[in-house]
């Protein structure tokens, strides 16, 4: 069997939405959303979290999950690079064990939508080897080429990629994709030797619009209790 560990990276300090991690969203706290979809891949073989609260660590560990460690402060701030903080999991694993594990799926706790199948669908990916990180997409509906702008300092607009073909419509221009936060999948070593996503050989599966929200603010919050009244994350 691969060794594929889950991280869900949860830190205390939230100043869009305070204490959104173990908010209780339809009954369960956040966090514990993303627990239970990691802990229901058969293929995944640890669930830990990484945090800095106690308070998390408490709600984690009353769901399954493994909090083997404390997250330091440095990794802890608002602006913390949370690919310093896959790092920092891949080290106390190695460190534990000796070895790396075959693949990190980074399980976000703001995409409580999610289907495990889209994280099935990302190990899927990147068991067809030749990658480095698999991540998850779903259709933008804003274009860079078309109706996404950008404001200098002058008040001047101006399109955020300025083609020098020009566009009319829409349905003409690139396809392009948001990024979402259902899941990652890694390459340990990849996280050890490079400092970001897309140095390496990246590979994307793309997730349904209702699956993909990111929970940010109270209205995303609200958005995402109606979805699941909804049945949306029962796909």
């Amino acid at each position: 069997m691969k060794d594929i560990i889950a991280l869900i990276c949860a830190r205390g300090g939230s100043k869009g939405l305070p204490g959104k991690n173990i908010l209780p969203l339809a009954g369960k706290p956040l966090i514990g959303w993303a627990i239970e979809h990691a802990a229901s891949v058969s293929r995944i073989n640890r669930v830990i979290v990484s945090t800095d609260s106690e308070a998390i660590a408490k709600t984690a560990i009353s769901f399954g999950a493994e909090v083997p460690f404390i997250r330091p402060a440095d990794l802890s701030r608002d602006d913390s690079s949370e690919w310093l903080v896959w790092r920092h999991a891949l080290k106390y694993l190695f460190e534990e064990r000796g070895r790396l594990p075959y693949a990190l799926v980074s399980v976000p706790a703001t995409a409580p939508l999610r289907s495990h199948m889209d994280i099935g669908n990302c190990l899927d990916e990147y068991h067809k080897g030749d990658v480095d990180v698999v991540i998850t997409v779903t259709d933008a509906h804003r274009s860079p080429y078309f109706n996404m702008v950008k404001i200098d300092a002058t008040n001047n607009v101006s399109l955020v990629n300025a083609s020098k073909k020009k566009f009319s419509r829409r349905q003409d221009v690139p396809i392009v994709y948001d990024i979402t936060t259902v899941a990652y999948v890694a390459r340990p070593e990849f996280v050890f030797t490079h400092n970001s996503i897309f140095e390496g050989r990246v590979r994307a599966v793309k997730v349904p619009k209702e699956r993909a929200l990111d929970i940010d603010t109270p209205l995303d919050f609200k958005i995402a209790e109606c979805l699941i009244k909804q049945g949306i994350n029962e796909a």
